[in-house]
This record gives C-alpha cells, structure tokens and sequence, in this order.
C-alpha cells in the first residue's frame, strides 16, 4: 500500500469513530439538565400540585408576567399567591 492509500484508511477510521461516538455535554449543559417530564410530575405529585390550564386574555397574562419577574418568583407562585388573596377578599 502507499502511503496516502495508508494515510487515508487512517482519516476513513477516525471518522468512523467520530461518528459512531455520542456528542459530548457542552458548556454545562448535562451538569444542569433539567427533569424530565415524568420525574417533574411525580414531584409536583409529592407536593400536592395539580395542573390547572387556564385560557387569560394576553393583556392580564403580560402584567403576572411583569409581576413575577419584578419579584423574582415563578408564575407558579405568583398565580397561587394573586388567587389566595383573590379568594380571601370574597
């Protein structure tokens, strides 16, 4: 064989390698993987949370949306926090 025919069997074999190997996690990203869906279910299910979907008008959605990012909290939390007192003042 000549040496190219060698040089090319070497860069057919890497790239068989590289092909065949899984993409490695980049910049973090596999370190804060979120949850998947079934493990955040079960512990939303473990801290007595229930879906609730809602249809808002867009306006209403934007001005939570404000609020919850004012405060720094979740739109979980401040929906529960803004019906609780919604609730009480009746």
């Amino acid at each position: 064989m000549k040496r190219t025919d060698l040089e090319k069997l070497k860069g057919l074999t890497i790239a068989g390698r590289m092909a065949q190997a899984k993409t490695p996690g980049r910049f973090g990203k596999d370190a804060s993987a979120p949850m998947d869906r079934r493990e955040q279910r079960k512990l939303d299910q473990s801290l007595g949370l229930v879906p609730f979907a809602v249809k808002l008008n867009s306006d209403l959605v934007k001005q939570v949306q404000a609020l919850a990012e004012e405060r720094k909290v979740g739109l979980n939390e401040i929906v529960a926090e803004l019906l609780t007192k919604g609730l009480k003042a009746k």
